[in-house]
């Protein structure tokens, strides 16, 4: 069984493991509806009830296909959350053109256009309901915002504070690559959730130098997504191995080699070591863990409950191969 915690202002039941739904929208690769469906519905079956999805993933592909699984789930037994930033609009050009863009794959013909003002905020988080075919969702984040900090924080950031006050969506934060700018929302704002994807891993440890801290000071919830870097961490062997949606530099690659050493001395997989690192911050609510076909969702919920001994921890501590300021790893368990 995957464990829950309580997440938000609301104190939301989410599992600890959650569905990241990039993937199931064609992220990399197209991928079939029926292909999508089987990945959902294996998720579903392991136990897990969170799901994050944004407009931004395959053009709103992933909140339609989300949508369309969850449809007939009673909407009390998950927890959803989707992003404000990028609202979609028709694309008239080449369909040649979409193949690829931003990543993904046989999407819809439309295209993102970037909108943080409060009617942007309120159209997007509209139009998201559409796709998904619900009323509500419970966390609303503000997506990615690096270059619109002074829109996100002076327009973006007070819509969702009022649709919170209104009760229209449980918790809200912001989602985000990088650490600065959710530790300025942390400190100047009254955010409940932050998700910071691919900085708190066994191969970066930013996030633990002022943002974990920070948030568990404030009682600010953490989301921690990417915790393979893109799957550098969930197989550093594999060809092509993928460092944040990159090629994998070759330091990090003899890295991530090394720390999957040091697990297979403790006949521990490198991936159930990744995700109880990322799970062991007490600011930590859930680990996000993007998922494309089932095999991958029965290896993460496998992984996710595969114990770690501390001696793992001592190892990877002693051969330098921790992030600065991670401790001794730790298990969420």
């Amino acid at each position: 069984m995957i464990p829950t915690a309580p997440l938000g202002r609301a104190r939301l039941p989410v599992t600890r493991l959650g569905f990241g739904a990039a993937p199931v929208a064609g992220l990399y690769a197209p991928l079939a509806e029926d292909a999508a469906t089987r990945t959902l519905e294996a998720a579903w079956d392991a136990g897990i009830r969170y799901f994050d999805t944004a407009p931004h993933y395959g053009v709103g592909l992933s909140e339609e296909r989300l949508g369309r699984f969850l449809a007939d789930r009673p909407r009390t037994s998950y927890v959803l959350s989707t992003k404000v930033g990028r609202r979609l609009v028709p694309y008239a050009g080449p369909a040649s053109a979409l193949d690829g863009a931003d990543g993904f794959f046989g999407t819809p013909a439309r295209e993102r256009v970037r909108d943080y003002s409060a009617d942007g905020v309120r159209r997007s988080l509209a139009e998201s309901l559409e796709r998904l075919g619900l009323d509500r969702v419970d966390v609303v984040l503000i997506h990615d915002p690096e270059a619109h900090a002074r829109e996100a924080l002076d327009e973006a950031y007070p819509a969702l504070e009022r649709l919170r006050a209104e009760g229209v969506v449980a918790s809200i934060g912001v989602g985000m690559n990088e650490t600065g700018l959710p530790a300025r929302f942390v400190r100047e704002t009254d955010i409940d959730v932050v998700l910071v994807a691919g900085r708190h891993t066994l191969l970066d440890g930013e996030a633990a130098r002022e943002l974990l801290p920070l948030c568990l000071a404030r009682g600010v919830d953490v989301i921690a997504a990417g915790a393979f870097n893109s799957g550098l961490l969930a197989d550093p062997a594999a060809p092509g191995a993928r460092y944040d949606y990159q090629a994998a530099p070759d330091p990090l690659l003899s890295r991530a080699r090394r720390i999957a050493a040091v697990c297979a001395r403790h006949d521990v997989p490198l991936p159930a070591a990744a995700l109880a690192h990322t799970a062991a911050h007490p600011a930590v609510r859930t680990v996000l863990a993007g998922m494309r076909i089932p095999r991958e969702v029965h290896e993460n919920a496998r992984a996710f409950t595969t114990p770690v001994p501390d001696a793992l921890w001592t190892d990877l501590a002693e051969e330098g191969l921790l992030p600065e300021g991670a401790g001794t790893g730790g298990n969420p368990l």
